[in-house]
């Protein structure tokens, strides 16, 4: 047996094409994946209270709401453990193919459950149960993306080639706004009874395009190769936690104002709004569906900014703005004027947008190729379970217990503040190059060479 046998591997091959076509299975499977996720949030604030938490009051269930909203969150993590192993040891193909499917189950299944009315206790029983089946689904899915969008790019380009994986984001929120906002033609009692459902139970045929065009998609070059070399690790999650911490906590910093501030600025201030400021459902979802629009468009620049400049110098320009700009949208919104909220809304979510364009090529570039996918996703996951799943759920609570909407921009604020500080100092590690992060093959550790011969 060759005792070295990583030495004799050849360097994967690129190919503009191949890159290209998984640069937008990535886009499409995430697009899906994400619309089932983010159609929970939407409805959490408008309908899901008042259905499974009927007895609380109209704020006490929205929190309720929000929290379940959040246990989808915290499951996220679970499924980058999970998936992440999988990957790294099998291939990121199967592991997507598989999120996919579980993602399917879970939001369909959120369309067929009885309410409190129908089943009591069971209904938000069941509802958290389908919430952890999307949490898990969610927490391998966005890793295995991220990676067959940037194991097929060239080394130059795998921020770029990330930023596909990312645009599914907005677009699947876009797509589930818009869903709701369909639904606003429906009467109050129609919506509440049945009309709700429909977004839901319409994702069982979106799951099934995006399966079709993943069974289409070859394993990654970097994947193969590791295979070849005989690199993969027999416990990616142990060799992340013992030879990766830093870059695993700085990560997960990294990734607070990509993923935080989105809920803070759509599922909160949605809730906020029509709540409490007297905004009528459909007009603030236009107004957040504008502001989508607009986040598809500007999003993808972020990847082209850290792409041509130096990603530390990108990083600031791109988040710095944030800090003006979202206590901007929240006095906007308070006006109660629909066309200042919308701009308040494109406003800050211009810079947060770019910011997590770039996110996902940088944070594939952190970790070697054998524990690639257990890195990126626990960083990710846990960034969104600990930040992103609570921001809702944070939001309320503290406007209910100040009757003020300013903690909730210093809480904000903070997001924004510890995602510059980490991903400052991710880069500063020595991953940055002008052009984005060093791409360069690391030196395995002893303990991994140990555990590639028991694969």
């Amino acid at each position: 047996m060759n005792p070295n046998p990583g030495r004799d591997a050849a360097p994967p091959e690129y190919s503009t094409r191949q890159a290209r076509k998984a640069g937008v299975t990535a886009f499409v499977g995430t697009t899906i994946e994400w619309f089932d996720f983010y159609i929970y949030g939407t409805a959490s604030a408008l309908v899901l209270g008042r259905l499974f938490f009927p007895d609380a009051s109209p704020a006490v269930g929205t929190l309720a709401a929000f929290a379940t909203f959040a246990i989808g969150f915290v499951a996220r993590p679970l499924g980058g453990i999970v998936f992440g192993h999988f990957g790294d040891k099998f291939g990121r193909k199967n592991a997507v193919i598989i999120t996919l499917i579980l993602m399917g189950i879970g939001t369909v299944g959120v369309g067929c459950l009885p309410t409190y009315s129908q089943i009591g206790i069971w209904a938000p029983v069941l509802l958290v149960a389908l919430r952890v089946v999307q949490g898990v689904a969610m927490g391998g899915e966005w890793g295995g993306a991220v990676l067959i969008a940037t194991e097929f790019a060239p080394p130059k380009k795998k921020v770029l080639y990330g930023a596909f994986a990312q645009q599914g984001s907005p677009v699947g929120n876009l797509l589930a706004t818009l869903a709701f906002l369909a639904l606003t033609l429906l009467s109050d009692s129609v919506f509440e009874s049945w009309g709700w459902r429909l977004p839901f139970l319409a994702s069982a045929a979106l799951v099934v395009v995006a399966l079709y065009i993943r069974l289409r998609i070859s394993e990654t070059p970097e994947m193969k190769m590791a295979v070849v070399a005989q690199e993969r690790t027999r416990m990616p999650l142990v060799e992340v936690l013992r030879s990766h911490p830093v870059e695993l906590v700085l990560g997960v910093g990294a990734g607070v104002a990509g993923v935080a501030i989105t809920y803070v600025k759509t599922t909160f201030a949605l809730a906020w709004a029509t709540a409490d400021l007297g905004f009528d459902r459909g007009d603030f979802l236009l107004v957040i569906t504008i502001a989508l629009v607009a986040q598809v468009l500007v999003q993808p620049f972020g990847a082209v900014l850290a792409t041509k400049i130096d990603p530390s110098r990108a990083i600031r320009w791109m988040l710095l703005p944030e800090l003006v700009l979202l206590p901007l949208m929240f006095l906007l919104v308070q006006s109660g004027s629909v066309p200042l909220a919308m701009l308040g809304m494109v406003l800050t979510t211009a810079p947060h947008a770019m910011y997590y364009a770039a996110l996902a090529g940088i944070l594939a570039q952190v970790f070697p190729t054998n524990v690639r996918y257990t890195g990126i996703s626990l960083s990710y996951q846990l960034s969104t379970a600990i930040f992103a799943g609570t921001a809702p759920m944070l939001c309320q609570f503290l406007l209910t217990h100040t009757d003020s909407i300013w903690p909730v921009v210093a809480l904000g604020l903070g997001y924004v503040v510890l995602s510059l500080a980490c991903m400052t100092l991710l880069l500063r590690r020595g991953k940055a190059r002008s052009g984005g992060v060093d791409t360069e093959p690391r030196p395995e550790h002893t303990s991994t060479r140990k555990d590639a011969a028991h694969s």
